[in-house]
């Protein structure tokens, strides 16, 4: 795992008091992964970490009277530069990203905040990303260029130097009357003409045509990016949601997620995670943080 070659780093939870969380970040202490910052209900926390068997060596525990104040006060030492990671506990995404928000003490940087999720996919090839499949409703081409970005931004994290990215539609062609495609296009252009640096944009792509070589030749289209894309950009929320889902349940994929543009990777996982995912996502966050 490349985030255990990442070390000094320190991870603030807000609302901590979490089984599946702690979980998380005990066998994230066994694996020497981070040390972390963890604010909420100081007693409950405290018996969490005795189930888990996990010493006090790594771990800070911060007494908060409320998850607001938990949300703040985790926010606030990623402000401050105590801790490179923020993730989420046992607290609603909206509280917690009221903090991040904030204008005061928050995280904002003025890009767009996105879900980046990394997928190990059995019997395929190697690692795939998908975004944005939790943020983000329907953005605008202004939006999506920034989603790229961010996305670039944790495929480098995670040794991807100069990632293919898929503009996702459901044809392969251009179809003035469907956004997803006139969209590709656009991005697919700029990112040939110097706009969006640092990948490489081919769209609109099928999904089959993103991630078959064989595919891609039978429809007769030739690219570097066909059949061997490292990201799948979908166009809206439903698309990415859908793909997500069905990677995990039907494949039987592990994933790790996080959500990139703010002042530091934030690890949003939902309740019904696994301890396992929560792991890779914040082994995948403290490699993004490298970025």
């Amino acid at each position: 795992m490349k985030a255990a070659n990442i070390k000094g780093k320190t991870v603030a939870v807000a609302s901590a008091e979490d089984d599946e969380v702690i979980e998380a970040v005990a066998e994230a202490v066994r694996r020497d992964l981070a040390q972390f910052m963890l604010f909420g209900q100081k007693d409950e926390i405290e018996q969490l970490l005795i189930k888990k068997g996990l010493s006090k060596e790594n771990v800070q525990i911060i007494q908060a009277r409320s998850k607001e104040q938990a949300a703040e006060l985790a926010v606030k030492a990623v402000h401050q530069n105590e801790a490179s990671v923020l993730m989420k506990g046992h607290v609603s995404t909206a509280i917690l990203l009221k903090a991040v928000l904030n204008k005061d003490y928050g995280l904002r940087t003025g890009r767009v905040l996105s879900h980046v999720a990394v997928f190990d996919i059995p019997n395929y090839s190697k690692l795939i990303l998908v975004t944005d499949a939790a943020m983000n409703i329907e953005p605008d081409l202004q939006q999506k260029e920034q989603i790229i970005v961010n996305a670039v931004g944790v495929a480098r994290g995670i040794g991807i130097s100069f990632p293919k990215i898929a503009a996702i539609a459901a044809v392969e062609v251009v179809n003035p009357s469907m956004k997803a495609t006139l969209d590709a296009a656009a991005l697919t252009m700029m990112n040939k003409r110097g706009q969006i640096q640092g990948c490489q944009i081919d769209g609109p792509l099928a999904l089959d045509n993103a991630v078959s070589l064989l595919a891609a030749k039978q429809k007769g289209i030739t690219s570097e990016v066909a059949g061997d894309a490292d990201i799948l950009f979908v166009p809206t929320i439903e698309v990415g949601n859908v793909l997500y889902k069905s990677l995990i349940y039907f494949a039987n994929a592990k994933v790790g997620a996080v959500i990139a543009g703010a002042k530091a990777p934030i690890v949003l996982t939902s309740r019904s995670d696994s301890s396992e995912s929560k792991l890779y996502s914040l082994a995948l966050a403290l490699c993004s943080s490298e970025k």
